[in-house]
């Protein structure tokens, strides 16, 4: 798409990159202006994290020129892009958690004092000095494993400035935050924004980045198809550049769910003192929405539900049959699933294969004589491929698969169990809207079975747009169980806030 890019701090040129028997980036322009946040829309494979990589320094391209400031530039690594004053803030940080907030920021620069020793006091000055321009309020001797993963956010931008970066690359900044914390991030972004720091933003949250961005830039298939202003683009058009095609609706018309309780949970609280005396039930074909800013006790919650963590009270049924307590094999033997908040850690073996994946829960079944049958493997992976719309054969590693691929295959292997109740923890975090409306969908067919689903998300529209009923945490306790009709997200942040 031919732009008359004009000046910038950052003009990128007909960049292309091919790998073999593809083309990832198709002569794509791009202009980012001093003090200018312009995001990068697009499908997982679009050719975002591409071009953001040959922006960085990670990724060589095939073809194109960038200047910068209005000198040439070519980075032939991060550490070139860094010395040119040019950062990339990644979704999964890049932290040493038993260091210090300080040690952190400065970490490879630390400071020197007379007779070789670490100069701690000129460390924490200049820490501090570039984490006050981010609003950051803890001490900076606080070790950074024990920071909110939004603290950990600014941390990491701190070091990015304490290079002297002038513009940072945010991937997926908010997918870990709650309306809080995304409220904090911006307000960052903005006193930057205002000393002359540039931003390239990506992510898949609509909303955000039409409240947040200066300009709009969408990829499709490694070309970039469309370019508007914040405020001149419905939310529905930039939905249909991005996939190619329109996507009428991106939340399904559940039915109303049934009058059976399937889950019933009482008075449940942590053993670690996440949360305290928490009651809820689903009823069966129910999308039962748990909401709250990070740290509410959300996860911890519903880890609980599904045996993985202790609890020191309370009960949990289902269908009438009272589980044990912390005990994974009797939650899935009673037909309880967890998809875990994060799927590359708990949820997939990323070296493995997509059928090997599959047959984890099901190894029994599996085997015969001691021995894993393989063509059970693969029919098991081709049901699982089928039924949920996987882009990938049973032999492909899911390391190699996109993010939406990747949790439709935590999903299918769970559900070859016809489980009772399904608990998704941040479902669609880091996935596209194609691969969201899919993963929508799954849920509205669960519903629509009579499976029980308890959907946690950070992302507010989300839980709205799912839930027959959401629940709102806000420091370990229920504040509130609001119907569908209710649950405005003015109702929900009050709630979360409290």
């Amino acid at each position: 798409m031919a732009t008359d890019l004009g000046a910038g701090d950052l003009v990128v040129t007909g960049a292309v990159k091919e790998y073999p028997g593809t083309r990832a980036l198709d002569g794509v322009d791009l202009r980012v202006g001093p003090g200018e946040l312009v995001a990068l829309l697009g499908e997982n494979g679009a050719g975002k994290s591409t071009l953001s990589g040959i922006i960085a320094g990670a990724t060589t391209p095939t073809a194109g020129s960038m200047t910068w400031r209005g000198r040439p530039y070519a980075p032939t690594s991060p550490a070139d892009a860094i010395a040119a004053g040019i950062g990339m803030i990644h979704q999964e940080m890049r932290l040493l958690p038993e260091l210090t907030v300080a040690e952190n920021v400065l970490v490879g620069r630390w400071p020197s004092a007379s007779g070789g020793f670490i100069s701690r006091r000129e460390m924490r000055r200049r820490a501090k000095e570039k984490l006050d321009q981010l609003g950051f309020s803890q001490s900076m001797d606080t070790l950074v494993r024990d920071l909110s993963v939004a603290g950990q956010q600014q941390v990491e931008i701190a070091k990015a400035l304490a290079l002297d970066a002038r513009l940072l690359i945010l991937d997926e900044p908010t997918a870990a935050l709650g309306g809080n914390e995304t409220d904090a991030l911006f307000e960052c972004v903005g006193r930057l924004k205002e000393e002359g720091v540039s931003f390239i933003y990506v992510s898949h949250r609509l909303a955000e980045i039409r409240r947040i961005a200066d300009r709009i830039v969408v990829l499709r298939d490694g070309a970039r198809v469309a370019e508007h202003d914040r405020g001149d683009v419905h939310p529905d058009q930039l939905v249909q550049e991005m996939v190619g095609r329109s996507v009428e609706r991106l939340f399904p018309e559940l039915l109303p769910p049934r009058e059976e309780v399937v889950l019933a949970v009482e008075g449940l609280t942590s053993a670690q003192g996440r949360f305290q005396d928490v009651s809820f039930s689903v009823r069966a074909g129910e999308v039962f929405g748990v909401a709250g800013i990070v740290g509410a006790g959300r996860t911890e919650l519903v880890r609980a539900v599904a045996g993985v963590d202790a609890v020191s009270a309370g009960t949990v049924h289902v269908k009438g049959r009272r589980l044990r307590p912390h005990s994974i094999g009797d939650a899935i033997d009673a037909g309880v699933v967890l998809v875990p908040e994060d799927r590359k850690a708990q949820g997939v073996i990323v070296a493995d294969r997509i059928d090997d994946n599959v047959a984890l829960p099901h190894l029994k079944a599996l085997t015969t004589g001691g021995w894993l049958g393989r063509r059970r493997l693969r029919q098991a992976a081709d049901g699982v491929i089928s039924r949920l719309g996987v882009k990938g054969r049973p032999g492909d590693r899911i390391g190699a698969l996109s993010g939406g691929n990747q949790q439709k295959v935590v999903i299918g292997k769970w559900l070859q169990k016809q489980p009772s109740v399904v608990i998704l923890d941040e479902p669609t975090r880091g996935i596209d809207v194609g691969a969201r409306a899919s993963i929508y969908d799954i849920v509205a067919e669960l519903s629509a079975a009579g499976v029980a689903i308890v959907v946690v998300s950070s992302d507010l529209d989300e839980v709205l747009g799912l839930s027959h009923r959401v629940m709102v945490l806000s420091r370990g306790q229920a504040q509130g169980i609001l119907e569908h009709e209710e649950a405005d997200p003015s109702r929900v942040i009050a709630l979360a806030t409290v």
